[in-house]
């Protein structure tokens, strides 16, 4: 089954669930004789006709199928609330114009029902992917290249479950070997395999597909693409340089010559109504946990000497403004609980609505960084301060944290910045409050990751003068390792 192909039959299951929903609200309060008198056959076709209308709209915006930016849990419930909230409103108000009676308690369940309904198709569809990988019906995927970025893809097979694609092991220059994880054990001795013997071993190997990642186009690499294709591998090949790949592409066929252009990144202001947004929302939660902070506050002036701190930060077009927050360290390790529960729940960094109102931050965007870490950035990185810095992001809703590298937040803000949007902005800070609520009950990570479709562990594969790697430890825990031989 092809990513679009089941992306089309959600959208499906999506639009024949719509009247169902509607029909099963309407027999509901019948049922239970509610005061409000049930649509009409008009109505029900109007009501009807204008969701599947919209929801189509929702879920190209949105990617609402919940697989195509990756499958993951707090995401696509974030997507799905947001989407049938927005839905709801719209009805609302198609009914106070075209003066059709819809009661407020029908909007309410039917919505209830949808959501129900919406999340046990993705469900379905999940649990039917997950069948085929539990029955081996996937492709067998190795990728050649032993760098940051083929354990990254790696990652993001495991996180596109759609694609029914299993990474088996690795190709990679012995040059570039990267070092073993600690506590895993390393496999038997070395073998020599000539390059002529690459395609016999990657069929032993049951291989379907050879992934291209970041490897130099040499004589020896061309060969072995030659011969996989001559053998019924497919070859496919991650653009380099990748981090260029991270704004509006497209490919040009120029006279058999494949042209990547690489359009403009969108404008980076947001508009006027991310504006109001933060202005908004974020008087109300400011208001909102005012008490909550001031009492923290307290408690911290008590233990710390101080409430809150000022912090220098880089912000908008590299602009340096002090951003507040609670006198508790980042990383507290030595802290007390109470601290460090603080840092866990980001409840210190709720000081910085204060930021967001004064204009210096929004409520999402890129997190902002010190001027130390600042002036290390490369053109590429420089790139996330083309927006006003966040409390919360793209990067942040991954699990990344003060901690982690620039360069991993920063392919996760660029992504974000390609597709700026307030239904993106909201979808976040819903997405956001879910990733708190997970920490606060600690469910496990495999809940969230959509599975177990990664599969048992598999063999790294490697020939000629390229060597096996455990780059990807948690699926390549026995590795063949080989040495240089020739052609």
């Amino acid at each position: 089954m092809k990513s679009q192909q089941l992306r089309n039959r959600i959208l499906a299951a999506d639009l024949a669930w719509i009247p169902v929903a509607l029909a099963a609200e309407q027999a509901l309060c019948s049922g239970r004789h509610c005061s409000h008198l049930p649509l009409g056959p008009s109505n029900f076709v109007v009501y009807v006709g204008c969701t599947v209308f919209v929801w189509v709209l929702l879920s190209e915006n949105l990617h609402l199928d919940g697989f195509r930016s990756g499958w993951r849990l707090p995401a696509l419930v974030s997507h799905l609330l947001l989407a049938v909230g927005v839905l709801m409103v719209l009805l609302l108000a198609v009914g106070n114009v075209s003066e059709r009676y819809v009661g407020k308690l029908t909007l309410s369940v039917f919505s209830l029902f949808l959501l129900i309904g919406f999340l046990g198709i993705r469900g379905f569809a999940l649990r039917r992917v997950l069948q085929r990988y539990r029955t081996g019906q996937v492709h067998r995927v190795v990728i050649l290249g032993s760098d940051r970025l083929a354990t990254e893809l790696a990652v993001k097979f495991t996180h596109h479950p759609e694609l029914l694609c299993r990474v088996i092991g690795f190709l990679c220059p012995g040059a570039d070997v990267p070092a073993t994880a600690p506590n895993r054990a390393t496999t038997a001795g070395p073998a020599t395999v000539s390059t002529t013997d690459v395609i016999g071993l990657l069929r032993r190997h049951q291989v379907d597909e050879l992934v291209m990642a970041h490897t130099p186009a040499s004589s020896e690499i061309l060969n072995l693409v030659a011969l996989c294709r001559q053998h019924a591998i497919r070859v496919s090949l991650v653009p380099q340089p990748y981090e260029l790949y991270l704004s509006r592409p497209s490919l040009l066929d120029l006279g058999g010559l494949p042209l990547l252009q690489l359009g403009e990144m969108p404008p980076a202001s947001g508009g006027p109504g991310k504006r109001l947004l933060d202005l908004a929302l974020g008087s109300f939660l400011a208001l909102a946990t005012l008490p909550f902070l001031l009492a923290c506050a307290a408690a911290l002036r008590c233990t710390a000497g101080h409430g809150f701190r000022w912090e220098r930060r880089i912000g908008w077009q590299g602009a340096q403004f002090s951003m507040l927050r609670l006198n508790v360290d980042h990383n507290p390790r030595n802290g007390s609980g109470f601290e460090r529960m603080l840092v866990r729940f980001s409840i210190a960094e709720l000081p910085q609505l204060w930021n967001v109102l004064r204009g210096e931050m929004s409520l999402v965007g890129p997190r902002p960084e010190g001027p130390e870490r600042a002036q290390q950035y490369s053109a590429w990185q420089q790139q996330r301060l083309s927006v006003k810095p966040g409390m919360t992001g793209l990067a942040q809703v991954h699990g990344l944290r003060e901690e982690h590298a620039s360069e991993d937040k920063t392919r996760h803000d660029l992504q974000y910045m390609l597709h700026p949007s307030l239904l993106k902005d909201l979808s976040l800070l819903i997405e956001t409050i879910w990733t708190l609520l997970l920490r606060l009950i600690k469910l496990p990570k495999g809940v969230l990751a959509g599975g177990d479709y990664e599969g048992a562990a598999a063999p790294s594969i490697s020939y000629s003068s390229y060597s096996s790697t455990q780059a990807f430890p948690e699926m390549l825990p026995h590795a063949h390792r080989t040495q240089s031989g020739s052609d």
